[in-house]
């Protein structure tokens, strides 16, 4: 006997799940008691609580001075929920209740979670929930030391969640721009943003190679027959993660600033000028916060954001884009096919022609949903006037509209000016992106 209710799949489970906390969260929002001030239209509040659930970091309001401290722990809590995901604390909670996770919840939770299948599903779970706790509290003391005045408990906290979640909130107006030449404070960011977006597979494996390595130093250090003469090794797949990230940050943190560098005014110090870079690199991936102005980089280095933020981070992370991985299969079977191979390769394995197959639909769904998006954005906002009046109004709607389907966050300016149908387009951007193409 069929049931009257339609069945809830793996696939859809997720879309009911994060579509409802949205709107949960733009009740809430739109209450009195989480605003600090006026009232704002229900349209900012879904794109506030859209933009938080999806960890992207848009905003059409000023979070720091529109909301009250019950409306930024809202906003937090949203971010938190949509971090790590909604359906690894769903699957959670199965869990601790039942003591068991079903196969077809498994499924919805999705294998990139898990990419060592000898580590017992339930107890990455609890890892998962377990380092994220850690790193961001761990995040929030290192700004408070940081800087003590401007990141007291709460800033402290908020910031560490947004950054460790890729989500690029913060409560400051101007971003971080006031520490645009603080090495401490970028060095905690970027170690916030760079964990939370490399994959949490890949954190609970590095904390496993970790503890087996200074074990090992310890033996020999005391002297005692080590238990374990080998180091636990990094998997294949952690280290094709850990290698692209390192290398798409350089490569991004040089370029930049050496175009930003090419276009400096005098006496602009290098070392600044290289930070800068850095952190715009590795923000592009996809955290959101700028400690520049981006209205004022040139457009060689907003071209270069672009490309980062459409590559985004690692898979089953916090981070949006095309993933790593995807980057990585496509890359090989691009060089592949110059070098007149019938194989791909990555490293010392081969390729399998359905990762290939998989991994073009996926750059083709992700290109047509930008360009359709941009496509859009360029009617509803004035983009019906002849190209010389335009200026550089096609960069910012490429600019905004990559950003946000990679759910990075960052703006040129444009997302606080757009019109009603423009924040519906942007906020559909988002939740595809989050979603997944």
């Amino acid at each position: 006997m069929k049931s009257k209710y339609p069945r809830i799949t793996p696939v859809t489970l997720p879309i009911i799940l994060f579509g409802s906390t949205i709107l949960f969260g733009t009740l809430l929002l739109h209450s009195g008691g989480a605003l600090a001030a006026a009232p704002i239209s229900w349209l900012d509040a879904l794109f506030t609580s859209t933009s938080a659930i999806c960890v992207t970091g848009l905003a059409t309001i000023d979070i720091g001075s529109t909301f009250s401290l019950f409306g930024q722990s809202v906003i937090l809590l949203l971010i938190q929920l949509g971090g790590i995901g909604i359906m690894t604390y769903a699957a959670l909670i199965y869990l601790l209740i039942r003591q068991r996770v079903a196969l077809n919840d498994r499924l919805v939770i999705g294998q990139g979670l898990q990419h060592d299948r000898n580590l017992p599903f339930g107890k990455l779970l609890i890892r998962i929930v377990c380092w994220t706790l850690v790193i961001e509290i761990s995040g929030a003391i290192l700004l408070h030391v940081a800087d003590p005045q401007a990141f007291t408990f709460f800033p402290a906290l908020f910031h560490a969640v947004s950054a460790f979640c890729n989500a690029g909130f913060s409560l400051y107006r101007d971003s971080l721009l006031h520490w645009h030449a603080d090495w401490g404070v970028n060095s905690v960011f970027i170690l916030l943003i760079v964990s939370g977006g490399i994959g949490f597979s890949v954190i609970v494996e590095l904390n496993g190679w970790l503890g087996t390595t200074l074990q090992r130093w310890r033996d020999r250090l005391s002297r005692q027959v080590p238990l374990n003469s080998r180091t636990q090794k990094i998997s294949w797949y952690s280290r094709i993660i850990i290698s692209s990230t390192i290398f798409l940050i350089l490569a991004g943190g040089i370029g930049i600033a050496f175009f930003e560098n090419c276009a400096a005014q005098p006496g602009t110090g290098r070392a600044v000028t290289l930070l800068v870079g850095l952190f715009q690199s590795v923000t592009c991936r996809t955290a959101g916060f700028n400690t520049v102005n981006l209205n004022t980089m040139t457009n060689v280095s907003l071209y270069l954001m672009i490309v980062l933020m459409f590559i985004g981070g690692g898979s089953g992370s916090c981070a949006g884009g095309l993933k790593i991985g995807t980057f990585r299969v496509l890359t090989a079977f691009l060089w592949a096919q110059l070098k007149g191979r019938s194989q791909a390769v990555i490293g010392r394995f081969a390729v399998d022609r359905q990762a290939i197959h998989q991994a073009l639909v996926l750059l083709s769904f992700s290109v047509v949903i930008i360009l359709s998006a941009a496509f859009l954005l360029n009617i509803t906002e004035g983009g019906l006037v002849p190209h010389p009046q335009s200026r550089d109004l096609e960069l910012k709607i490429l600019f905004e509209t990559v950003s946000a389907f990679a759910t990075v966050g960052l703006s040129l300016g444009l997302t606080a000016k757009l019109t009603g149908i423009g924040k519906l387009i942007i906020i559909i951007l988002m939740f595809a992106g989050r979603l997944g193409p």
